[in-house]
């Protein structure tokens, strides 16, 4: 071994070896990805198989600097100095690419894919990015070791090449050099396409399922440079042709909604939004009531008795995975698909949310997260959107002269709920009001004084969904003694799901199962409708509700007057759109159906795909969810998101 080590190489054999360096740590990066998130993923040859195409891209992509250093033909170039500078470029650019892979493994179970480059506008704008990461290192200690380990073998194992040019024969070196960068561009050129031949498009993300059986393992397929590097400067949205006219695709699908009835003072009810960190379905036990057997209690004994009194639904997804995808969808009735809305160029369209459509009929509207303004966009998106009034830490801190951040993230939710009641009680009626809250949040702590109420749990979120539950609890309370009270709808969501300990909440659909309760204080009645209802219906069925007489738009549909049968959700992942209906989950890729579930095989295990009893649903739910994609992809493109 010590010979192997001191030996020198010709360039392109010592290229080829430290590159073949990298596609071993690659793999080691994918096998820990894998480890990482288990209860979640599958890793099977075709993962592997597909796995070496993209990390073939990457490594390629990373690398062609580095390799035409190598190989540049002129041998005066051959000192120690030289390839220092070389070894230096290529252990910095490679260990980067570990470091981007092994800290998406941790950020994995949060998004369910890997990252892109909108993660640098998504967390832009927060000033507190190194104590996360330095508490996640913590945490994650073995990571930064196995990342030590790793990058102290590629520097023993790096293969020099020959570092004096006194002793070569120029000539033929050079030959040598040049022979070799020629050999050497096809193959790289075709690494990074994906392919040799001329009918192969560049790959992308969305390729990656072609070796996965399940969209989420799609994840497990790439490796996060690549992802990186393929979504920089892209086009987000790309028009199908589904449907070649537009009044074949308004006839199957149309998002302006029109209504016959008459906003009267009678149904001018406030409308109260409660979008709540994290806040899964999971963990809910009164919408969980068969889970493990009966036997299932959940975490969330407050909104359980609110339950109780309130519409929900047998069925209810957010989606999309993360918070700045929660935010339109919640308020302006707008998904996510292949980017969150608000990082794309379509999120300086011309649009509206809630606030903006009640405000211009006489509602006060106001926005609030205990977070420092301007966190996470969701200011300057309330804005946008027709809120009249933002509340955020600043704000809140001004008024109560004093501080409760939790020292990571935002005010704790117990106060900041408190407050939020209150400053609603100072509003003219009626009032459109939503807040955010945020304790339920890596790296999921709790207040000093309840730990002791709420201790670890299985899962890490688990005590602060307890802590969230009993604020919520507290805040209606409050809320209860407030004039406005009786006159108010409320809506309670999450605005993505977490962490999970339950199969049926691993799955594709599963990850996107959130809660959607409406509670009415002047008509507490407790039902669970058997419908599927997602976070995009809130806007139309709020409206609904208040009898809006206008023109509005929205992708989603007022769930409450909308027949059983004609209820639906749809959330994308990984390159996959999930359509709901009927019965059963379609996957989509945009060309063709991967799959098809039944709703009651929660654990995704049996695709119907192929089977008889599939067949008269298929084609239906097909044309439907390519007039979905369709219409979204031209109104995001156009500029086409109002009436």
């Amino acid at each position: 071994m010590k010979q192997l080590l001191n030996k020198t190489y010709a360039p392109l054999s010592a290229v080829l070896w430290n590159l073949l360096l990298v596609f071993i740590v690659y793999q080691v990066a994918r096998l820990e990805y894998y480890l990482e998130n288990i209860n979640y993923l599958s890793y099977d040859f075709e993962i592997f198989r597909g796995g070496l195409l993209f990390d073939t891209s990457a490594i390629l992509y990373t690398n062609v600097v580095y390799v035409v250093m190598m190989l540049f033909p002129y041998h005066k170039k051959e000192n120690k100095l030289y390839h220092q500078i070389c070894k230096w470029l290529y252990l910095s650019i490679n260990s980067l690419a570990l470091a981007s892979n092994l800290m998406d493994s941790v950020y994995f179970q949060y998004t369910m894919r890997r990252t892109t480059t909108t993660v640098f506008e998504e967390f832009s704008n927060e000033q507190n990015l190194g104590g996360i990461i330095g508490t996640e290192l913590l945490h994650h200690w073995y990571l930064v070791l196995l990342f030590i380990l790793l990058v102290a073998a590629w520097w023993k194992l790096y293969a020099k090449p020959q570092q004096s040019h006194q002793e070569l024969i120029w000539w033929r070196y050079d030959l040598l050099c040049l022979a070799s960068l020629f050999l050497f561009t096809p193959f790289c050129i075709a690494g990074m396409r994906g392919g040799f031949t001329t009918a192969v498009r560049p790959i992308t993300i969305s390729n990656a399922n072609q070796y996965a059986n399940r969209p989420i393992d799609a994840a497990l397929v790439l490796n996060t440079p690549f992802s990186l590097i393929r979504t920089i400067g892209k086009s987000v949205f790309i028009v199908p042709h589904y449907y070649n006219s537009e009044q074949e695709l308004e006839a199957v699908y149309s998002p302006i909604h029109t209504s016959s009835t008459t906003l009267s003072s009678s149904t001018r009810k406030n409308i109260v939004i409660l979008i709540v960190e994290s806040f899964g379905r999971e963990y809910i036990g009164a919408l969980n009531k068969d889970l493990e057997g009966g036997r299932y209690k959940g975490y969330t004994p407050c909104v359980d008795s609110l339950i109780s009194h309130s519409t929900t639904f047998r069925y209810s997804f957010c989606n999309g995975r993360k918070s700045i995808d929660g935010m339109p969808s919640i308020l302006s009735s707008i998904p996510m698909f292949v980017e969150p809305f608000i990082l794309t160029p379509a999120s300086m369209n011309d649009y509206t949310g809630l606030a903006g459509i009640l405000g211009a009929e006489g509602y006060e509207t106001a926005f609030f997260h205990g977070a420092q303004n301007g966190s996470m966009g969701f200011q300057a998106f309330a804005q946008k959107t027709g809120f009249q009034h933002y509340y955020g830490r600043t704000e809140y801190e001004a008024t109560k002269g004093t501080s409760d951040f939790d020292g990571t993230w935002a005010i704790w939710d117990e106060p900041f709920l408190q407050y939020y009641a209150e400053e609603m009680g100072r509003m003219k009626e009626p009032f459109m009001t939503a807040v955010f809250t945020a304790s339920s949040h890596h790296p999921f702590v709790v207040p000093e004084k309840y730990k002791a109420q709420f201790p670890e749990e299985h899962l890490e979120i688990q005590k602060c969904i307890r802590y969230t539950d009993m604020s919520i609890g507290k805040f209606f309370e409050t809320a209860s003694r407030q004039p406005w009270y009786e006159n108010t709808i409320f809506i309670l969501t999450s605005d993505h799901t977490n962490m999970s300990d339950h199969a049926e909440y691993q799955t594709d659909l599963g990850g996107f199962c959130s809660p959607i309760i409406i509670f009415e204080p002047s008509n507490p009645i407790g039902e669970v409708q058997d419908k599927i209802a997602q976070q995009i219906d809130i806007l139309p069925t709020v409206l609904g509700k208040l009898g809006y007489p206008k023109k509005y738009f929205g992708f989603g549909i007022d769930v409450l007057n909308t027949p059983k049968e004609d209820t639906w959700a749809v959330n994308y992942l990984n390159g996959i759109y999930q359509y709901v209906k009927n019965g059963y989950v379609l996957q989509f890729d945009g060309q063709r159906t991967k799959g098809l579930y039944a709703l009651t095989d929660s654990l995704m295990q049996h695709n119907l795909i192929h089977q008889p009893s599939a067949i008269s649903h298929q084609p239906q739910m097909e044309k439907e969810l390519k007039a979905i994609i369709q219409q979204y992809m031209e109104r995001m493109t156009q500029n086409a998101l109002r009436p």
